[in-house]
């Protein structure tokens, strides 16, 4: 008689529930959400609604397996090697856009959670969603534009090119696709809160960052943002999220009470005056921009160096789609070492913090 052996343990065994008892798979987990969310919220369904049809999963929810796909991607490890606001900063404590992305996410699942929102997709989103940024932060959304029909916007191109192969659902790229505020509005409320979340986010951190470098202090912060939420990240986290949660709850759309809207709006004009703007910022950028110019037009006439170009006629349209794709995805490292190594750049002309 052969007999079944006992399971593998790491510890000592600790009891979870009953042995032999039903587990509860997707579809029950999918009812659930009917009984639960709010009712404007967005609902799993099977696989989901995706350009490749998929088989469901039998545990994970769709959005869930959104979630699972970006977290282990390439284009989302590669965030840890591109700037938030400091180009290769030596403090390893300054954000990076991983760890935005990672606050944002974060942020986002702490409005969705209590108003009852879908908070896989939520998090699928928020952590998504600046998948499509370049090197160097914005500066290589100008830098790139030029080369693409429509200009490029990372956003759009995040959902449209990063993101592609992961087959994602149609709301999650939506959310994605749609996250700025100078885009169009999100096709769900789990969208609109990563919007907002986004926003939340890097108010706050790159203010607590900015301190950190010595470029500003906590003091400087404008009386109307100061008095609303205080001069810290835990509080002013504290005072934008209560403020959204407790306005979606009393409005049902998703929305930032007046006050703090007004203290959110007058706290980003601060970042850009004191932070973003500054001659130092703008030299960088300034920099950053002619570098990520430079190596797209090397490998628009030597497609073959991108690994996939092979084959593709130099400065052929295709050959510029190839070499966005190709520096659109490199790191703040990766691009400065290429401008060493392809361009003979100078190290004093390459972007630093």
């Amino acid at each position: 008689m052969s007999s079944v052996p006992p399971p593998a343990l790491a510890h000592a065994p600790l009891a979870v529930g009953t042995a032999s008892r039903d587990l509860p798979e997707r579809a029950e987990r999918e009812d659930r959400e009917h009984l639960h969310l709010a009712p404007g919220a967005t609902r799993s369904t099977g696989a989901g609604n995706r350009a490749i049809v998929e088989s469901p999963d039998r545990f994970r929810t769709c959005f869930e397996r959104d979630l699972d796909r970006i977290q282990h991607s390439k284009a989302f490890r590669r965030l840890a090697g591109k700037c938030q606001v400091f180009v290769a900063p030596d403090d390893d404590h300054l954000r990076t856009r991983l760890t935005h992305a990672i606050e944002v996410s974060q942020v986002a699942v702490s409005i969705a959670r209590p108003v009852g929102l879908n908070v896989a997709l939520t998090a699928a989103a928020a952590t998504g969603h600046d998948c499509g940024h370049g090197p160097a932060g914005h500066a290589s959304e100008g830098a790139l534009s030029p080369y693409l029909d429509g200009g490029y916007h990372h956003a759009v191109y995040g959902a449209d090119v990063v993101l592609e192969p992961l087959n994602l659902c149609v709301e999650t790229l939506d959310a994605i696709r749609n996250h700025s505020w100078n885009r169009p509005a999100p096709m769900t409320p789990e969208g609109e809160v990563v919007a907002w979340a986004d926003r939340i986010a890097y108010v706050c951190h790159d203010f607590e960052d900015a301190v950190t470098a010595g470029i500003v202090r906590p003091e400087d912060l404008p009386a109307e943002v100061a008095e609303v939420v205080g001069t810290t990240r835990r509080l002013q986290l504290h005072g934008f999220i209560t403020a959204m949660v407790e306005t979606i709850a009393a409005s049902g759309v998703v929305a930032m009470r007046h006050v703090e809207a007004e203290a959110l709006a007058a706290f980003r004009a601060f970042n850009y005056e004191r932070i973003y703007l500054r001659p130092d910022s703008v030299e960088q950028a300034d920099r950053a921009a002619r570098l990520i110019s430079s190596l797209t037009e090397y490998f628009i006439d030597h497609p073959e160096m991108t690994g996939e170009g092979l084959g593709v006629a130099p400065g052929s349209v295709k050959a510029r789609a190839e070499a966005v794709r190709y520096v659109s995805g490199m790191t703040d490292r990766f691009a400065n070492q290429a401008a060493l190594n392809l361009l003979g750049w100078s190290p004093d002309a390459l972007p630093r913090t």
